[in-house]
């Protein structure tokens, strides 16, 4: 759809037209698709994760403002994703009580340390002396906790890191997501805007020699890239 269409159909859906709605989410039903598959095989079905992606994307028609100055599909990215990560992280298909859920995650500590000082993972019954239990509880914990414990859980006893911060990976969710998300603003600057951003940080080329490509100072090439800048950070902040 043409920018004017989609800025139309969402000043009709802010005003309670819901056909107008539902005809923004029936043309990006493909970027909603786009964004929940990176959050496939989380134990959650993906018609679940489809709605959930359409509860962020009317959530971004009903606080979208042509005052942010990006495309709706640029607002509307983080937002479904947004939605997908806080259920995720908040909710999740599985419950287990506080109780368990604490004590696998200081099993789990245990049995992490003592393989770091040992080179071997501790017994039942160690784990079960360390902590003053009985095996069997032991054993339940443990079951219990393989799915329901988050990898956003704080594992440390100041909460400063979590599962997550420990799994090694070269280009973690958010790494791909912000690369969409920085595509799509790529995408959908000025020609020139966008000329000017690849060639200064893809083709890693300097003001001076961006300059001498469009034929202009290098002052106003300094004023162009930093007012593009500015954009994409009021929008996002640093991505």
């Amino acid at each position: 759809m043409e920018n004017e269409q989609v800025l139309n159909l969402i000043a009709a859906a802010q005003s309670g037209d819901n056909s107008a709605c539902e005809i923004l989410l029936t043309r990006n039903s493909p970027l909603i698709k786009s964004v929940i598959r990176r959050y496939k095989n989380r134990n959650v079905e993906y018609d679940d994760l489809y709605q959930l992606g359409c509860v962020g994307f009317i959530k971004a028609v009903k606080n979208f403002s042509t005052a942010f100055e990006v495309r709706f599909s640029t607002y509307a990215v983080p937002m479904i994703a947004g939605e997908v990560k806080r259920f995720l992280r908040d909710d999740g298909p599985i419950k287990v009580s506080r109780g368990t859920k604490a004590a696998a995650i200081k099993i789990a500590r245990f049995i992490e340390d003592y393989r770091a000082k040992n080179g071997d993972a501790p017994t039942v019954e160690q784990i079960a002396k360390e902590f003053s239990i009985e095996a069997q509880e032991v054993v339940f914990i443990l079951d219990s906790g393989k799915y329901p414990i988050s990898i956003y859980d704080r594992t440390d006893d100041d909460g400063s890191r979590s599962l997550i911060d420990k799994l090694h990976s070269d280009e973690n969710e958010d790494d791909r997501l912000d690369s969409m998300m920085l595509k799509t603003v790529i995408d959908s600057l000025e020609p020139r805007d966008k000329k000017i951003i690849l060639l200064r940080y893809f083709a890693d080329k300097t003001q001076a020699e961006v300059a001498r490509v469009l034929n202009v100072s290098q002052v106003q090439i300094s004023r162009l890239e930093n007012k593009v800048l500015n954009k994409i950070r009021e929008a996002y902040g640093e991505i």
